[in-house]
């Protein structure tokens, strides 16, 4: 239909279809969510192996493995700080392309940092699970001291519910990287079910005055949403776009997608540790995750403390 450039999906497997259609119709795409990180490394190994001339595919959003590091070191700084020793935890997942890639690199930032704390099971579940009674047995017959969650907002509700149903007694629910555990709707219809519930993800950086401005303007237009990760990755998708083209000073693909390439943008609204900047695979270094958790019905960032 004629687009020029292309941003979205939010659904790793989305992103995965769109991906190489736009690096073959020479569409630059900047992908604003997915954590898959096979998604960009694909097209960037084809680039390098000579069977593209030109990457036109970049992500702003952290990688899988970005997330997966990040949890192991986050959750066991939290547990130092507060001084309890939790030795197991169980890990569920969502048993599509994002839940099976994020849990897996969980695991694999696990087995490479060697904290304190063991991986006893990990649970897979349909991404449409209707009703999680089993896997929770599942989890619960496993003795956790925590359970790690990987899931969508759907499955969210009905994990929650069953560990409160099943009564699991666990320290604490730590998710080391889903949407399922922050949005609005979920706190509304979980109330004190997520009240505490910790989630090791993205979202806006708060800290930044004009993110609190932009927060503010998004509630009122959006009906009372919370400017949470859904909506600052798309913000920051847009800012780079609109970056490069003025920077470009073209609508032309290979002008386009230098400009995209040569990105440093320092104004994004997503918690980042740097500047918006590409790699060699597409990808933004910078991407990066903190803590949420749940308090006072509010998702609120309690780590790290810078």
């Amino acid at each position: 239909a004629g687009a020029q450039a292309l941003t979205g999906a939010f659904h790793s497997a989305h992103v995965a279809a769109i991906a190489p259609l736009a690096q073959q119709r020479h569409v630059p795409y900047v992908i604003d969510i997915t954590a898959a990180d096979q998604i960009t490394a694909s097209i960037a190994r084809s680039v390098r192996e000579g069977q593209q001339k030109v990457q036109y595919v970049y992500r702003i959003f952290p990688g899988s493995a970005t997330f997966g590091r990040n949890a192991v070191r986050f959750m066991a700084e939290i547990f130092h700080e507060a001084r309890v020793s939790p030795k197991r935890v169980v890990v569920m997942y969502s048993n599509d392309l994002f839940g099976k890639t994020q849990s897996e690199s969980f695991v694999a930032a696990h087995e490479a940092a060697q904290p304190a704390f063991e991986i006893v099971e990990v649970i897979p579940y349909p991404e449409n699970a209707s009703d999680l009674a089993t896997e929770v047995a599942r989890a619960k017959a496993a003795k956790p001291d925590v359970i790690a969650p990987v899931t969508r907002p759907a499955t969210a509700i009905l994990l929650l519910e069953q560990l409160m149903k099943q009564r699991v007694d666990v320290m604490g629910v730590i998710s080391p990287g889903a949407p399922g555990l922050y949005e609005t709707r979920q706190i509304q219809v979980l109330r004190e079910l997520i009240e505490g519930v910790m989630d090791i993800t993205v979202y806006a950086n708060y800290r930044r005055p004009e993110v609190r401005r932009i927060a503010a303007e998004f509630a009122k237009r959006s009906g009372g949403r919370a400017f949470d990760a859904s909506a600052a990755y798309p913000y920051d998708a847009v800012l780079v776009l609109a970056s490069a083209l003025e920077r470009a000073g073209s609508t032309e693909p290979e002008a386009l997608v230098e400009a995209i390439r040569t990105t440093r943008l320092a104004t994004g609204t997503a918690v980042y540790s740097g500047p918006i900047v590409f790699d060699a695979t597409g990808d933004n270094p910078n991407g990066s995750t903190a803590v949420l958790q749940v308090l006072a019905q509010k998702p609120r960032v309690v780590w790290p403390k810078d």
